[in-house]
Formats: C-alpha cells, structure tokens, sequence
C-alpha cells in the first residue's frame, strides 16, 4: 500500500511538472518524424499480465527493399538517439505508473515473446510490477548481459523495501543525467533474448 501511494503522488506529480517538457518532446517528434509521437506495445506487466506501455516514438519508418522494417540501428533516429541518451522516451511511462500498470521501481518490462524463452528464476522477475526504474538499471543498465540483468532483477524481488526503491530513484537521477549504460555496442538498445535452456 505504501509503495503504491508513493507511485500515485510521484507520478502524479512529475506529469504536472514536466507538462512544459513533454509537450515540447511531443512537437518535436512530431515535426521531425510524424505521426504517431507515441510508441505503443504490449508488455508483461506483474504475474505476466499484458498492459500498454507508452514511449515517445524514436524510430523512423525505414524498411528494406522487401519491404519489412529495417534493422532498429537503421530505423533509430538522430532526435530518437538524443532522447533516449536522455531518457526523455521513457517520460510518457509515468502514466503506465499512475493507473497502476507500473511501478516508479522494478525490473524493467520486456516484451512478450521472452516469456517462454525465461529459466523457473528468470521467469521470478514478474513476481512485482514492472517499474519505470530498477535495481538493473542502477547497475550497469543496458551494458549488461542478459544473465546479470536478470540475476539483478531477481535480486531485487528477493530483497524489495522502501528503501531499496528511494535509494534506486535517487541513483537513477545520477545515471540518467551522465548519459550511462543507454546501449550495448552495436545495438540501438539490447540484442535480442533468445533463451536460457540450462
């Protein structure tokens, strides 16, 4: 209960604050990429529910010459690269806070199709709600594999208090205003998930 008031009051207030800087960020991609300025796809929420989660747009329409989508390095766009070096991508999500689908912390929302490719204890991670910041991303972030980033996010299952999470939201200010952790090398984010069989 005590986490979930402070989720409402946050992100209630950050949406009201940051009101000047998310319209910016919204008439920039929007006259820079088009429509839409929002980036909707389905996620694993607690206990793996679906629910929506909202970005700013930050890749173009590029496609291949057969006509599928380019890879996401092509399709990432110097404006998309500045805001997610930035997080500001991430700042629709204190929506996902507000009506509950997230938390302010906890293991970041992947997508749907790594749910039967998660080991027993990977899989712990949905056992909380996803959270716009998390022990993982205070720890290396992006930078990391696969299996240290999941270790993390079980870790912080295992061991979650209020003090954990101001701690992770007082370190997430430091790592998102030095830039760190934004990608692996030669990706645009992270490469893909293909599975833990041991």
């Amino acid at each position: 209960m005590v986490k979930r008031t402070l989720d409402v009051a946050i992100s209630g207030m950050a949406l009201v604050a940051l009101l000047p800087v998310l319209a910016v960020v919204a008439v920039t991609v929007r006259v820079a990429m088009g429509s839409p300025i929002l980036f909707r796809q389905r996620r694993p929420g607690r206990l793996a529910k679906p629910f929506d989660l909202v970005k700013f747009r930050t890749m173009g329409d590029a496609r291949g010459s057969d006509g599928t989508p380019a890879p996401d390095n092509a399709r990432l766009t110097r404006l998309g690269r500045l805001l997610r070096r930035l997080s500001l991508d991430e700042l629709p999500q204190f929506w996902n806070v507000l009506i509950g689908d997230m938390s302010l912390v906890g293991p970041r929302p992947l997508l749907m199709v790594y749910l039967p490719r998660y080991s027993k204890e990977q899989a712990r991670r949905h056992e909380v709600k996803p959270g716009l910041t998390g022990w993982a991303q205070v720890n290396g972030r992006n930078s990391l594999s696969w299996e240290e980033r999941f270790a993390l996010d079980v870790w912080y299952v295992d061991h979650w208090s209020i003090g954990l999470d101001l701690r992770i939201l007082c370190r997430t200010l430091l790592i998102v205003v030095r830039g760190r952790g934004v990608a692996q090398p030669g990706h645009s984010t992270m490469q893909e998930f293909e599975g833990d069989r041991g």
